[in-house]
């Protein structure tokens, strides 16, 4: 096996290692270079630790995306601490729980949550609170005066097994912190391999002078939220191998200013999650504004997305190459599907490597033509934090090999490619049948009419769950002929027993569907 270090060593190498004028983070008018992100990372880092945090204690990162993010994220792990996403959509005990679940040491938050946090804070064990932006109340320091302060960092005993935790709501419960391994996430990011041709680094020494040999340097366009799985990987991966990271600066997603920014950053590749973000892409493209010609790579992880989508995209960037990233908090790289203008507009089939599994009920390899769940073997996280039971559940042994069975269902084809189905959480049984939400909604979504779709079950005394849909369209249709169409597509008990026409489809800020929110739109 290749080399394991830590992303607090490879940052702290990489950010002594490159030019100080090397571009590291742009968001709008806001720029750091990695002269900037090397000084004020270190400094916020000696700051943690001057107020009484240790390595190993937990930095909860309550934030919007922005250069904070990532400067808060390289100090946590240059002095050997524990990043924890915080979504920026809680609220009172959903907030106070995350933090006070996680024991975060230090809180770093945007100025528009201190009064949230003013009421919440006298309940947690939190030693140090770090205000981005605003007049900083008396019980919180500036963030701005910190990271300018230059603190010196001592030396840091930095190990592959310091942790990094991703927090997940999933579809039921409360959240639950996901604990990663760094050194686990930097072999699913390649060890840090130059290409996929060339072999990993055997020392971090070796991987800055591949970094600083490299003629051009990766600029990411990252469109989801850091505080979420997809945009803080690519984040972190980039950062890694010394490339930049390009964030929008608006709270909510701008098609337009997307594109408009990955054309005049000339950006080499960009994260998407799904069709909530590549669809208003399109459109945009298609009106003539912005380009997405310089992009080599568009990847997208966390939702499935429509086929004629990306072939609409591959159009506006004949030599760029999609792909498809199946991952969830749990495991990352269950398996991966390219597109490029070759195969644009085929169906999405997933590949994986000897470390992906689908099983059966009796925790067996189903045969081909067999739905079962997917597990993942190999690198995969320790468990979930203060949660045993849950852990054993989800990352059992199989034949002497532990896996993570994130709840995926997929079928197996004869070549060892895999359909997805779907989360098997939000399965809907009607009539005794199977039907998984998310390939129906990819249905709805190739009718002309329709931008999204959501499907969910309801109680139903005859079908014990009726199929139900809300959509998002822009043009006039009528609910009977989308019924239609689903059922020209997939069996019949698949079709919805009723549509719903909505304004806007619900979905989180990194794009994953809210079904609880689309329930209640129908059941008032």
């Amino acid at each position: 096996m290749p080399q394991q270090f830590s992303f607090g060593a490879i940052f702290e190498a990489v950010a002594r290692g490159l030019e100080p004028e090397r571009p590291a983070l742009v968001h709008g008018d806001q720029r750091r270079s990695w002269g900037e992100l090397a000084a004020r990372s270190e400094s916020l880092a000696a700051g943690f630790q001057a107020a009484g945090a240790v390595p190993g204690d937990r930095v909860a990162h309550l934030m919007r995306n922005g250069p904070a993010y990532c400067e808060t994220l390289a100090a946590t792990f240059r002095a050997r601490m524990v990043h924890v996403n915080v979504n920026y959509r809680y609220t009172g005990e959903e907030l106070l729980y995350i933090l006070d679940n996680s024991d975060a040491a230090v809180v770093v938050y945007d100025a528009e949550f201190a009064e949230l946090l003013g009421r919440l804070r006298h309940r947690l064990p939190t030693r140090l609170w770090l205000q981005v932006g605003g007049d900083a109340p008396d019980w919180a320091t500036d963030f701005e005066a910190m990271a300018s302060a230059g603190h010196c960092l001592p030396p840091q005993d930095h190990q592959p097994t310091d942790m990094l935790f991703i927090y997940t709501g999933g579809t039921t419960g409360l959240p639950k912190g996901v604990m990663w391994d760094q050194g686990a996430l930097w072999g699913l990011m390649g060890w840090g391999a130059p290409s996929p041709l060339e072999p990993p680094p055997e020392s971090i020494a070796e991987h800055v002078a591949n970094v600083k040999a490299r003629k051009g340097y990766q600029k990411a366009l990252v469109l989801p939220p850091l505080m979420h799985g997809t945009g803080l990987i690519i984040a972190m991966g980039t950062l890694s191998k010394g490339g930049t990271v390009v964030t929008l600066p608006g709270h909510n997603f701008d098609p337009g200013e997307a594109v408009s920014v990955c054309q005049s950053e000339a950006c080499d590749y960009a994260v998407i999650v799904g069709d909530a973000f590549a669809r208003p892409i399109l459109k945009a493209l298609d009106a003539g504004i912005g380009s997405i010609a310089t992009l080599g790579v568009m990847i997208s992880s966390g939702t499935m997305w429509s086929p004629e989508v990306k072939a609409g995209l591959l159009k506006h960037a004949p030599n760029m190459m999609i792909v498809d990233s199946l991952g969830s908090s749990e495991g990352l790289g269950l398996g991966a599907a390219a597109q490029t203008k070759d195969n644009a507009g085929a169906a999405t089939k997933f590949m994986a490597d000897g470390n992906t599994l689908i099983i059966g009920d009796d925790m067996k390899p189903v045969a081909p033509g067999t739905m079962g769940r997917i597990a993942r073997g190999g690198l995969i996280p320790r468990g979930y934090w203060k949660d045993p039971v849950k852990t054993a559940a989800t990352f059992p042994e199989i034949d002497g090999v532990r896996y993570s069975i994130p709840g995926d269902f997929a079928i197996i084809e004869e070549d060892g490619s895999f359909t997805l189905l779907g989360r098997g959480s939000q399965c809907i049984n009607t009539g005794g049948e199977k039907v998984f939400p998310e390939e129906v909604e990819e249905v709805l979504k190739t009718h002309p009419a329709i931008d999204d779709a959501l499907v969910f079950g309801l109680p139903d005394e005859k079908w014990g769950q009726c199929v139900t849909a809300v959509v998002e369209a822009h043009a006039p249709v009528d609910v009977e002929e989308l019924r239609a169409h689903v059922r020209r597509h997939l069996a019949g008990y698949k079709t919805p027993k009723t549509v719903h026409i909505v304004k806007k489809v619900p979905r989180a800020p990194n794009g994953k569907a809210d079904y609880a929110t689309a329930k209640a739109m129908v059941t008032g």
